[in-house]
């Protein structure tokens, strides 16, 4: 993790430190993405860098201003990142009442603003073989498809994928199996569908690599300098592909999106789809299903029909 440190009065800096250190380590333990955690990190240093002032003095007013206040980039910040902002510092206030440490958090008296973010899209199986068929046959290109269809076939989050180690595959009666570490702590194991494992040992090959022969510290996603890729970079590789193949720009998320809808759409129950995610409940998948549908109204010809029209 990249460093915390804050920049508060020093006769208290060391008390604080542990506290926001012991609240990134819970942020990390409960998102299961270190993507977060250091987006975190990063908001709080800026917000106490520029007060000056140890968490127990900050008022609701300096929060505010903090929030709408001009980023790096010298333009207002939008709706979404006031919120965050917000978000971020009232999560950290929680977790200082939770332990004692404070006993009022500033945010409670701000109202964040109201967004109205684009609902995530999920890409059609046509889509995802467009996608496919403008990657490259080369060794980057052939780890990416395996990225691709990993995230495809078994649904699980970018972090948890990119994680993903020689020593997390196993193979069972010839049957391939992955463990992977999610959010909030779960832990799973789960039958690594066979084109993905296909896929992958097709990568492997490419980079000069087999998987009898890796250690189990090593990435599953090797890159030429022989450590595994980044995410970033991935992510740069893809919006190039979904140019390629006249498809919208979109975060590596979209793939989750599209798994959960895929599998709907092949006729799994909100039951099955639910499990599929780890979601913690039905109802948190029905809300996720929900906001991938299309605005396709396929009722209105029944009741046209219903009233001669």
């Amino acid at each position: 993790m990249r460093s915390t440190a804050i920049a508060l009065p020093l006769e208290n800096l060391e008390g604080w430190e542990r506290s926001l250190m012991a609240f990134l380590v819970e942020k990390e333990r409960r998102s299961g993405s270190r993507r977060t955690v250091e987006g975190y990190s990063r908001m709080l240093q800026d917000f106490f860098g520029r007060l000056g002032k140890t968490p127990d003095q900050v008022t609701a007013q300096e929060v505010f201003v903090w929030a709408h206040a001009v980023g790096v980039s010298g333009k207002d910040p939008s709706p979404i990142t006031i919120g965050a902002r917000m978000a971020c510092v009232s999560s950290f206030f929680r977790f200082l009442m939770r332990m004692d440490i404070v006993d009022k958090n500033p945010c409670d008296r701000l109202e964040r603003p109201k967004t109205s973010p684009s609902p995530p899209r999920g890409l059609t199986a046509d889509d995802v073989r467009r996608l496919l068929a403008v990657i490259p046959d080369n060794p980057v290109g052939l780890r990416n498809r395996a990225i691709i269809l990993m995230l495809v076939l078994t649904g699980r989050r970018r972090e948890e994928v990119f994680r993903l180690t020689v020593g997390d595959l196993s193979l069972d009666n010839g049957v391939p199996y992955y463990q992977y570490r999610g959010k909030g702590g779960k832990t799973g194991r789960r039958e690594l569908p066979r084109p993905a494992y296909d896929a992958l040992q097709a990568a492997l090959r490419a980079f000069g690599c087999e998987l009898e022969d890796m250690s189990p510290e090593e990435s599953l996603w090797p890159t030429a300098a022989g450590t595994g890729v980044r995410s970033s970079t991935f992510y740069a590789s893809l919006q190039g592909y979904l140019r390629k193949a006249g498809l919208p720009r979109a975060g590596v998320h979209i793939f989750r999106h599209s798994a959960s809808k895929l599998r709907r759409d092949a006729g799994e129950s909100i039951e099955d789809v639910s499990r599929f995610l780890d979601h913690s409940s039905l109802a948190v998948t029905t809300t996720y299903l929900r906001r991938l549908e299309g605005q396709e109204d396929l009722g209105w010809g029944r009741v046209a029909e219903a009233i001669g029209v």
